[in-house]
């Protein structure tokens, strides 16, 4: 397999600050560990970016304009507004969603930012991102991001379910999307941007669980097409054990996610997770495929990347 790259040097200066944030820059930075047919093989890549996403039935920019009236205020004070309201319907799909208990996910969403004291950010007069870490239980929290001048919207969710699902898990949703398969590097490039800074305001986990809900409402899995072991030119390179197991364990999220979700029919609120004797079998297999030393780790990558597409697909 050959794998598809975005120039990390479309950053800006601003997002290349210290180790953790670059690492979390998910869906920009090189996708490299599939592409190794063999242990001690470099990587294959091409220089070309993946298909971006396609945002249906854009958002009016006078139905977004009111945003900026928010810039810096509590989050709390847009969600009061009507025309939020009406934001949120264009923006959040029709989804039956597993926060605890089944709820909509416009309401596990609402759960995370009503009452949020965090502000409203706005930057380069575009790009808006309402969030909140009001969840009530299991380490909740949530965003909304809108571009004003695209008219795209999307979201995302995070917390730690305990219904025997993967965990932690993070949710991107948007209504706008219809597809079932996505990387996200195929999102736009200011929302990973904006995600990541999100992510790291957060606390949230560097390697975590990712699924989205298109407009469909069933979940599917948001694969790391990221290389941890990437850095921007004028940056140290991270320390190769280090960086490897972040790909391993990234491997690892996307074969568990794609596992539960072929085992539920992608439902969004599925529950009762549980490795059936397949997966315990390929386990077993990869492990002892791998072996030990110096090549276990990109060994592991590639299978389970293989793995992955074979339970997408």
């Amino acid at each position: 397999m050959t794998a598809k790259r975005i120039s990390f040097s479309k950053f800006s200066s601003r997002t290349v600050v210290v180790l953790p944030i670059y690492l979390l820059m998910a869906g920009v930075l090189f996708l490299s560990g599939a592409a190794q047919e063999t242990q001690n093989e470099p990587a294959k890549t091409l220089d070309s970016a993946p298909a971006a996403a396609v945002f249906r039935n854009s958002i009016a920019s006078e139905q977004l304009a009111f945003l900026n009236d928010y810039a810096g205020r509590p989050a709390k004070d847009a969600m009061k507004d009507k025309r939020f309201g009406k934001l949120l319907k264009l923006a959040i799909p029709h989804s039956e969603y597993h926060y605890g208990r089944d709820m909509p996910l416009s309401d596990a969403s609402d759960l995370a930012l009503s009452g949020s004291m965090e502000p409203v950010e706005i930057r380069e007069g575009r790009y808006v991102t309402i969030s909140g870490a009001r969840g009530p239980y299991l380490s909740g929290r949530g965003f909304l991001w809108f571009d004003m001048q695209a008219g795209v919207g999307l979201g995302g969710f995070f917390f730690h379910p305990t219904n025997g699902e993967p965990t932690p898990t993070l949710a991107i949703f948007s209504r706008q999307l219809k597809q079932d398969s996505l990387g996200l590097s195929e999102l736009p490039l200011a929302f990973a941007e904006d995600l990541s800074s999100w992510s790291v305001r957060m606390g949230l986990p560097t390697v975590t669980v990712r699924y989205f809900i298109p407009e469909s409402g069933k979940k599917y899995v948001l694969v790391h097409d990221e290389d941890f072991c990437d850095h921007p030119p004028n940056a140290a390179a991270p320390a190769q054990d280090d960086c490897l197991q972040m790909n391993a364990d990234a491997a690892d999220a996307d074969v568990n996610a794609a596992y539960f979700m072929a085992r539920t029919h992608n439902a969004a609120n599925a529950t009762a997770w549980m490795l059936g004797a397949d997966q315990v079998a390929w386990i077993s297999f990869r492990d002892q495929s791998c072996g030990v030393g110096v090549g276990r780790l990109p060994c592991r990558i590639r299978v389970t990347r293989q793995r992955t597409r074979v339970l997408l697909h």
